[in-house]
């Protein structure tokens, strides 16, 4: 084996100060390893003639480049499954291996890695061939020192630069951010944050290996705790006064009500604990199809399906809910497995209030995809009616599944994970076909969830007593303990809106990514909980939702 390699790394010291109000955060050890390019981009050359090509690869290394050489194939293959390359440069006549074995060998083993072919044929088949086996590039000899230079850096270049593009658009979102956190920020604001927010997210699941997600996740934490004070601060305000941002109770008078007085067709779609992110990561299949407008609603308070979604459907208050259907208050207080078996009879009474009682109003509830695959099969006959209201609780189940599943764990570890698995579901599920189907009809679609989720991260123990419930999240029951800073202390629950469901009931709400945890079995469940994505609490991307509006082209 032939071998040469050259090695010329420039070290790059950056010290980056971002200015927040009077302090200056630095992020040295941080910001480094992604923002100062020192990494020389190593390419191998595999060619029979190599010892002819010195002034090529010299040129290469005064540009930067480290490279690696080899005369035949077969050492080529070898090399390739030794080392990571950023690119081979490939040539197609060689003794024994030809190039385009070679290039089959290679990307067998290694299908991402980018390779170009070298040849002195212009034959119309190899170049078929070569396009078949996805080249980055493919050039004709003779080839100058500069030619070889310029196709390598329009391969090696392209992901860099749209990575510096992304590495500097972030620190400037960043100090924007930063600095909006000083100001004194109204919810359509906060929303604007955390849709920016969002879009980062899916940026770095992208470009993974920039570096920056836990700058970003230290980010959305130190949001989070302002958005907690800001949840705090208005929340009273806002259930008791028609001047608020759109809440649970809103959705349907706002976005469904107004389309149904022009006699118009809707389809209702509740994707339980879709998260924002979530949605964006599939947004692009469903903006093939849809004119799409996004608003935004904030979720009930505790975030979680027994309030926040009936609250969806009933337009009403869980106090006042409760008050209105007293089976419903039954349900609550005996912690029974289903809370929201009305859903369908809150609908059409909210539909009554508003005088819309002869519209023809299809409800279901999709638990798995067999449902799901019958609801799409018989989706000709709903169209008949005015309002389809669907609920599809596999994101939700997905996350609970996940708390109880090892195999869930590894596959779904974090947040991009959880993305993944999301889109992953929609392209291959009964709704993605249900949505395009209903693109050619003459249905508005709006889409929204009656909560999100978030990552916990933090356990704290709480003083309760045997009638306490048992959510992760939330708690109600009498005599709850916590420090302020970790949960909201509810004692007044008419100042919440919230209904009695013990004598003198009491509700704990967590906040940021902390989980309730008793003295009890306090290290089993610490283990079995940190990292679950839980809801119920009060964070962005529990609190905060989307509510899609989209007709078709």
């Amino acid at each position: 084996m032939h071998m040469m390699m050259s090695h010329r790394v420039d070290r790059v010291h950056l010290v980056l100060s971002i200015e927040v109000g009077v302090e200056t955060i630095h992020y040295h050890d941080k910001l480094v390893r992604w923002f100062a390019v020192n990494h020389a981009a190593y390419i191998l050359w595999v060619d029979d003639e190599i010892d002819y090509l010195k002034p090529h690869i010299l040129f290469l290394e005064e540009k930067g480049y480290t490279i690696a050489t080899c005369a035949n194939g077969r050492d080529g293959i070898s090399l390739s499954k030794e080392i990571v390359f950023d690119l081979v440069l490939l040539d197609q006549f060689m003794p024994g291996l030809d190039g385009m074995e070679t290039l089959r060998e290679i990307k067998e083993n290694n299908p991402a890695l980018p390779i170009i072919m070298i040849t002195k044929s212009e034959e119309e088949w190899l170049m078929d061939e070569a396009i078949s086996q996805k080249l980055a590039q493919f050039l004709i000899k003779p080839v100058s020192p500069t030619q070889i230079f310029m196709a390598c850096k329009q391969v090696l270049e392209d992901t860099k630069i749209r990575e510096e593009k992304v590495t500097s658009g972030y620190l400037k979102e960043f100090q924007h951010i930063e600095s909006r956190l000083q100001e004194d920020l109204q919810a359509h604001e906060w929303w604007d944050i955390y849709n920016r927010l969002s879009k980062w997210q899916l940026n770095f699941d992208e470009h993974k290996d920039i570096g920056l997600g836990n700058i970003l996740a230290e980010q959305i934490h130190t949001c989070n705790r302002e958005f907690v004070k800001f949840v705090d601060e208005n929340y009273c305000n806002w259930v008791s006064s028609s001047n608020r941002p759109n809440l649970s109770v809103d959705v349907v008078p706002e976005f469904v009500i107004p389309i149904l007085r022009k006699d118009k067709k809707v389809c209702l779609i509740v994707v339980d604990a879709l998260r924002h992110d979530q949605f964006l990561t599939i947004l692009p299949e469903i903006g093939q199809y849809f004119n799409i407008d996004i608003g935004y609603q904030m979720s009930l308070l505790p975030s979680a399906t027994p309030f926040s979604r009936n609250a969806i459907f009933s337009g009403l208050f869980t106090d006042e809910l409760c008050r209105k259907y007293p089976q419903q208050l039954e349900l609550m207080k005996s912690e029974a497995s289903s809370l929201n078996k009305y859903e369908a009879l809150f609908l059409e009474d909210q539909l009554k209030r508003n005088r819309l009682e002869n519209k023809n109003v299809i409800y279901h509830k999709i638990n798995v995809a067999e449902e799901g695959q019958r609801f799409q099969k018989h989706l000709s006959d709903y169209k008949q009616s005015d309002l389809m209201a669907i609920v599809v609780n596999f994101v939700d189940m997905l996350a609970h599944k996940r708390s109880e599943s090892d195999v869930l764990k590894e596959m779904v570890p974090d947040e991009s994970g959880y993305r993944f698995a999301v889109r992953t579901w929609f392209e291959n599920s009964w709704l993605y076909r249900t949505l395009r189907e209903l693109s050619e009809s003459d249905f508005t679609v709006v889409i929204t969830s009656d909560h999100g989720t978030v990552r916990v991260q933090r356990g704290v123990l709480v003083g309760a007593d045997r009638e306490t419930s048992s959510g992760v999240r939330y708690k109600y029951g009498r005599n709850l303990n916590s420090k302020e800073k970790n949960a909201l202390i509810i004692r007044k629950s008419s100042d919440y809106r919230l209904p009695e469901l013990v004598h003198q009931t009491n509700y704990l709400v967590a906040k940021d990514d902390v989980f309730f945890l008793y003295p009890n079995q306090q290290h089993r469940y610490q283990g079995k909980l940190k990292g679950s994505f839980q809801h119920g609490g009060i964070s962005m991307e529990e609190i905060m939702v989307p509510v899609v509006t989209m007709r078709g082209y």
